[in-house]
């Protein structure tokens, strides 16, 4: 079975409904990630993806805040959540498609503006989520497995504009550059858009505080797709949608596709 994926911190699934809609019909993932859907699930507005061919979700939601979800044209089994740190927060997701791969779906704190747990709750929060997700990662041994999302961090030197500029800026601090690698090493993922792109700057974000994003091209890369060895070798394709960031009243975040062939 081939299909493509793609991940995308949309904030806001009822205000950007429209934009969501353009992505299916324009780009047409077989199954699209989103974080930041501030929604219940009951009000996530599924009709017009259905007439997409979008019949098949899996999310948690709560008002206003967080929120993710998985819109498929593929049939998905809810697999369940977790609520790492005890923060109540609907934060992550998982479902099984019909030939086992299991797709994980994430949304891990932004960890606030000070990168210091002593004067700032939501940075401890951030690195305590981390550490509750590599733990698991550690004692489950995941299989056929892909991880997507908005982790809020960008490792790489080359995923940030200004390497030196953002080391004491939250999503790029070496603290958390350093609980991210053992999140992932935990879990053996791999990050199939650097396999995919190996070199070179790579951003799916911009903030909104830049008055010209796209010239200014001062862009993070938050949003990853990784999967586990057994089937890493099976994606390709990897790419960033960045004119997305470019319409019409549009999310911070560009969407990250990959595609598989199991």
């Amino acid at each position: 079975m081939s299909f493509t994926l793609a991940t995308w911190n949309i904030n806001s699934v009822r205000l950007r409904e429209g934009l969501v809609k353009r992505l299916m019909e324009e780009d047409a993932p077989d199954v699209l990630c989103l974080q930041e859907c501030k929604s219940p699930v009951e009000k996530i507005p599924t009709e017009g993806f259905h007439a997409l061919g979008y019949h098949h979700m899996v999310a948690r939601g709560q008002k206003g805040y967080n929120g993710v979800a998985i819109l498929s044209k593929l049939p998905l089994e809810d697999m369940g959540e977790m609520d790492f740190a005890a923060l109540g927060h609907a934060r992550h997701v998982a479902a099984r498609l019909e030939n086992g791969v299991v797709i994980h779906n994430f949304y891990v704190p932004a960890g606030g503006d000070k990168p210091d747990r002593e004067i700032n709750v939501k940075f401890g929060q951030k690195l305590d989520y981390l550490t509750e997700m590599r733990d698991w990662f550690h004692y489950e041994r995941f299989e056929r497995s892909i991880l997507v999302g908005d982790l809020n961090i960008a490792p790489r030197e080359d995923d940030v504009w200004n390497h030196k500029q953002l080391l004491k800026v939250v999503s790029h601090t070496p603290v958390e550059v350093e609980h991210l690698a053992q999140t992932q090493e935990a879990g053996r993922w791999v990050d199939i858009t650097r396999q995919d792109i190996p070199e070179g700057n790579l951003y799916s974000w911009w903030s909104y505080r830049a008055p010209d994003w796209d010239a200014a091209d001062k862009g993070r890369r938050l949003d990853h797709i990784w999967a586990t060895p057994d089937i890493s070798n099976a994606a390709h394709s990897s790419r960033i949608r960045r004119e997305v960031r470019g319409w019409p009243q549009p999310s911070d975040h560009a969407p990250v596709f990959a595609s598989f062939d199991l």
